[in-house]
């Protein structure tokens, strides 16, 4: 695969195609399987809410993965994206019920770099609270 977008049509500011992730507590189990992240904190509301939490959490790395989806996507080559990282600023709470949670993510064109490479700003939304800080990825463009 190699990256869609050509560096010659970005410009800094450039939106990326918005888009929300649905999370429910089964999305959460097959993630523990398949992460092997097992932690009772994702998945039983007991413990949870013995620890402090307000309920079952997402897992932090599932939510960074559903986040980087929209630059993915965006570029069309996942292996386009050279650097990234985020902050866990607040959890994603995921209620008991068939609805869950939503993570809702933006992304702009921040800065165009050297080797046809740009910096993407994303913002992470759950619950109308941000829930990744400082969330940015390097990306190689055609």
């Amino acid at each position: 695969m190699a990256a869609q977008i050509q560096y010659d049509d970005v410009e800094v500011g450039t939106e990326l195609p918005a888009a929300s992730f649905p999370v429910t507590r089964a999305t959460l189990v097959r993630y523990a399987g398949a992460s092997g992240d097992f932690n009772p904190i994702h998945w039983n509301e007991k413990f949870a809410t013995e620890v402090g939490l307000p309920d079952v959490i997402a897992h932090g790395m599932f939510t960074m993965a559903e986040a980087i989806r929209v630059v993915t996507d965006w570029v069309g080559d996942p292996g386009a994206v050279v650097e990234y990282g985020v902050r866990f600023t607040k959890p994603v709470v995921v209620p008991n019920d068939e609805q869950g949670a939503l993570i809702e993510v933006t992304a702009k064109v921040a800065a165009k770099l050297d080797d046809n490479r740009v910096r993407v700003d994303l913002t992470a939304m759950s619950a109308g609270q941000k829930v990744l800080g400082m969330s940015r990825a390097v990306v190689a463009l055609a």
